[in-house]
């Protein structure tokens, strides 16, 4: 054989031997670091997962593994998100959609509930001083524009 197109090319998959992918396996644990983190007081912690360079087994898997919880919710800005609490406490499986319905990030947030849902302290603070003024001139009834 003298040519490069003579060799002969045979395409095999990858012999899996049963068990989690390494890409999977490795993910699980760095989730257990982040699950232990926040269980000590420490802050939340996110994979992004579409960072990831994993195959659509592997996104089955992990899936698998982690299973489904009791919460969904979603949150509609500028496009809708999905938050999906997972079979595993602490960890959320969230989409985040532009307003065409695409996929702009995956993450798997590691927190008591995903931090986006977490209300600013400055909007809280201003919320309590708007209803402490409607409160004060008798104005009991919904904001202007909000029909009940």
């Amino acid at each position: 054989m003298s040519r490069l197109l003579d060799i002969p090319i045979r395409v095999e998959q990858p012999v899996r031997t049963g068990g989690l992918g390494g890409g999977v396996a490795a993910i699980l644990s760095e989730l257990v670091g982040m699950l232990e983190i926040l269980a000590g007081g420490g802050p939340p912690a996110t994979i992004d997962m579409r960072s990831l360079p994993m195959s659509p087994q592997d996104r089955i898997e992990l899936q698998s593994v982690l299973g489904n919880g009791e919460i969904v919710a979603t949150l509609a800005a500028d496009g809708l998100s999905a938050f999906r609490e997972t079979r595993v406490s602490g960890v959320w499986w969230v989409e985040h959609r532009d307003r065409h319905g695409e996929l702009i990030a995956e993450l798997l947030d590691v927190a008591r509930f995903p931090p986006i849902l977490q209300s600013d302290l400055g909007e809280i603070r201003a919320s309590a001083l708007q209803l402490r003024e409607r409160i004060a001139v008798g104005d009991t009834g919904p904001p202007a524009g909000v029909h009940s």
